[in-house]
This record gives structure tokens, C-alpha cells and sequence, in this order.
């Protein structure tokens, strides 16, 4: 049987020593080709990807799915990859940015039953297991949960225009906005309790959320893709982008939802 969480750390390390080998950002930002979902892929994208699809290639029965290369292999277990979540970040030298993997028994979102999330900046380690709760560096989340009335509202995924454009249209829902530039993290937080919303303003994909989306599940909280819903039928593929929101209840992402489509 795979130890699942035992090789996701090994990914970390393996991304740590990309981070060693490009440390500046003249390293790192150079763009070296465009990804299977058509953004463009720079050279820390690239070269973390690498170094984890060489840890992953070995195991039989798999099909990954990754931010660059696309999909690879035709097994049954479904592991979902984004190697540099909040790449801008790393990047620019910003400590919010994460590695996070999926496994998944399947091809939808309702089939993942692992995820790891591992933030790069707190080096804190966030992971979820179906029907047995989310965890961080191993303890498991079981208080303080998001606010119903929203203190702290994320926005990710966004440019200037946008946050101009949507802004006015939360002022009723959310008394602050944080933006800090990874959706994963972003969910994570969610997850245990730090903030109280989560919205992506620009249509992210499956390898953005598959590893977090199970950590807020299990903590009971509501999370939902207005543009391509029932969520847990969301594909795990690079093709597909709807744009996110996650809060404490079913309710209050509705509105968030509604408040984002005026």
C-alpha cells in the first residue's frame, strides 16, 4: 500500500532543493514555455514539476494530473499536482506559496480521498484524509471554525481591475479583504478558522483546489464552483476553470456566489 503522505514529503524536499538551485528571482521568473492549460510556465513552474513527477514516475497505476505537463498515464488513482501554488509569490521571494497534491480514487473532485498541502513560508504541513478529518503539522482541526458574518474575506486569483470590479459588490457581505496570493493556502486557512470566505475571481482549475477543497469538506464548511457545478463532479483535468467559493456555510457561499455574478 503507498504511503501516500510519506511520499508528499518527500516532494517537499525535492521542491526545497529546487528553491536552493533558483534562489533569486532572476532564477525563477524567466518563462520557458506555456502549460497544458495555457499559462505560461517560468522556470521554478518547471523545474519543481519535474523533480516531483520524477519521484511519482515510478509507481504503477496512476494518473497524474499536473499544472504544466498536463495528464499523464491512464491508471485508476487519480494524484492531482501543483507544484508551485502561488508562484507569483515564490517568485518574487513572498513566504506564501505551497506544494499541493491530490489522490484521488477516480476522475472527479468528489473522488479524492487524500490531500497535502505544504506552505513553504510557515512550513506548516495541512492534510486531509476522507472520513477522518483535516490536520495541521498532525493535529487535528476541531475548533474554531470561519465566522457566518464575514470578518475576513480572501479574494485570490486577481488582478487590480478585478478587485476594483468585485470589492464594492462584497462591502454588505464582508467587513475586511485579505489578498494573498494562494488559493490552496488560501482554502487551508479557511479550514481552520483563520479567515471566514474564500473567493477566486478569476476561474481557477482542479490542480488549484483539489488538495484543500477536502480539507475544508472535512471540517463541515461549504465550498462550491459557481461556473461548473455539482462540484463533486468537477473533472481532475487542466481544461476545466470555474471560478471558486468557499465559507462556512452552504448560505453564506450562495451569497458570495450571487454578490460575485451581479
Amino acid at each position: 500500500m503507498t504511503d501516500w503522505l510519506a511520499l508528499c514529503r518527500a516532494a517537499v524536499e525535492d521542491v526545497r532543493g529546487v528553491l536552493s538551485e533558483l534562489p533569486q528571482r532572476s532564477d525563477r521568473e524567466p518563462v520557458v514555455g506555456s502549460g497544458m492549460g495555457g499559462d505560461e510556465t517560468t522556470a521554478i513552474d518547471a523545474a519543481a514539476e519535474r523533480v516531483i513527477l520524477a519521484r511519482f514516475e515510478g509507481l504503477d497505476g496512476l494518473t497524474i494530473v499536473s499544472e504544466e505537463v498536463g495528464v499523464i498515464g491512464d491508471g485508476p488513482t487519480h494524484v492531482v499536482i501543483d507544484p508551485i501554488d502561488g508562484s507569483l509569490n515564490a517568485k518574487r521571494g513572498i513566504g506564501f506559496f505551497a506544494l499541493s497534491i491530490a489522490v484521488a480514487s477516480g476522475p472527479a473532485m468528489g473522488d479524492v480521498d487524500f490531500g497535502f498541502v505544504h506552505d513553504f513560508g510557515t512550513e506548516e504541513e495541512w492534510t486531509a484524509t476522507r472520513g477522518e478529518g483535516a490536520r495541521l503539522d498532525g493535529r487535528l482541526l476541531e475548533s474554531q471554525l470561519p465566522k457566518e458574518q464575514i470578518e475576513i474575506l480572501a479574494f485570490e486569483a486577481t488582478r487590480t481591475a478585478s478587485v476594483a470590479e468585485k470589492a464594492a459588490a462584497v462591502v454588505d457581505l464582508a467587513y475586511r479583504l485579505r489578498i494573498m496570493g494562494s488559493l490552496a493556502l488560501s482554502l487551508c486557512h479557511l479550514a481552520a478558522g483563520r479567515i471566514d470566505a474564500v473567493c477566486s475571481l478569476k476561474p481557477a482549475r482542479a490542480v488549484d483546489i483539489a488538495a484543500a477543497q477536502l480539507l475544508v469538506l472535512e471540517r463541515g464548511l461549504a465550498i462550491d464552483l459557481p461556473d461548473a457545478a455539482p462540484f463533486a463532479a468537477a473533472p481532475l483535468d487542466v481544461e476545466g476553470r470555474s471560478r471558486v467559493v468557499a465559507a462556512g456555510t452552504p448560505e453564506v457561499c450562495r451569497r458570495l456566489a450571487h454578490a460575485l455574478s451581479a
